[in-house]
């Protein structure tokens, strides 16, 4: 196989296949390592073990916080209730202590908004990093010793986006980019750069509340977009994804943001959408239990027989190379 450069962002998903393709199964691996999957499940006795992890690289603002959220979140797609946090911080030579007091203060207003506690983790001073690095591992437990798998998704399943994308990129853009957005209203960009925490972009409860009523399959799109995010599900279980374009639910400070910016909204970071997969007999009792915990959300596609993901007029909706806050630098 040919060498070539890899851009910055996720490892291209033909070579990440090919490095996991032929990994050893270990005994008691309910969920393993593979493409659409962000979190393992482990037998430990009688019960199931949940665990992820994520670094935080793509912006230094509120990266405690993310690290946090980012990792419950793709606990919680599992079913499994966010209990334990690990972190790794990676600081570059003339850090301060008060930098990193903000670091562990972020980190615990995080852990208090998903009701999960820091156990413990590393820290170092390292010239390896030129900006702080935080990576995140979260553990928990399958409520019911059961997980949701982003395999799970089945032919005649009804997709549910719940929760508007892209809150969190459009939170980064508007602290990263500011220089460049004097076009956009201050109070559009003022609501953007409090998106973190309103809307948010914790998926805990939703994808808990979907668990319980029956969800087939789950994903939270974060890098990469909602595209990517529908990629990764529809790849996952070895189906075709059908949207409906126009029922997607978007958030209108981060559109703007996108478009003053020059990127696409489809494929900026997505974190605080969740998608949702039920069987027909269970889609009604859902969008209304949605509906009265307040969670917005919308039947956006279905599943059907092929790969990829398309339109309801067959064009294709392409899977991202990268993040569009990786391509603006």
């Amino acid at each position: 196989m040919a060498s070539y450069p890899l851009v910055s962002g996720k490892i291209p998903v033909r070579l990440l296949n090919e490095l996991l393709v032929g990994l050893p199964a270990s005994p008691g691996v309910r969920l393993g390592p593979a493409i659409g999957e962000d979190a393992c499940a482990i037998e430990v006795g009688s019960e199931l073990l949940v665990a992820a992890t994520d670094p935080v690289t793509l912006t230094v603002a509120e990266a405690g916080y993310l690290s946090v959220v980012v990792s419950a979140n793709d606990v919680a797609v599992t079913g499994a209730r966010p209990r334990w946090f690990l972190a790794v911080l990676l600081l570059p030579p003339g850090t301060t202590g008060e930098a990193v007091r903000s670091l562990l203060a972020e980190i615990g207003r995080g852990l208090e908004q998903v009701g999960a506690y820091l156990v413990g983790g590393h820290t170092e001073v390292t010239s390896a990093v030129s900006r702080p690095v935080v990576v995140g591992q979260m553990l928990g437990l399958a409520e019911a010793g059961r997980v949701v798998a982003s395999s799970g998704l089945r032919v005649g399943d009804a997709v549910v986006q719940v929760g508007p994308a892209p809150v969190e990129g459009a939170a980064v853009l508007a602290r990263e980019a500011t220089a460049r957005l004097d076009g956009v209203a201050p109070a559009m960009l003022e609501a953007a750069r409090a998106a973190l925490e309103c809307p948010g972009i914790s998926v805990v409860e939703p994808a808990l509340l979907a668990t319980r009523l029956g969800a087939t399959a789950m994903h939270d799109p974060t890098e990469g977009g909602l595209a990517a995010g529908l990629h990764e599900l529809a790849c996952a279980s070895g189906l075709r994804i059908r949207v409906m374009r126009e029922a997607m639910l978007w958030y209108a400070p981060g559109v703007t943001i996108c478009e003053a910016l020059g990127a696409d909204p489809w494929a900026s970071l997505a974190s605080g959408t969740l998608l949702a997969a039920f069987p027909s007999e269970r889609l009604e009792a859902a969008m209304a239990a949605f509906a009265q915990a307040d969670n917005a959300a919308a039947v956006i596609g279905s599943a059907d027989v092929g790969s990829g993901v398309v339109g309801t007029d067959g064009a294709e909706i392409v899977w991202p190379d990268r993040d569009e806050l990786a391509r603006l630098g």
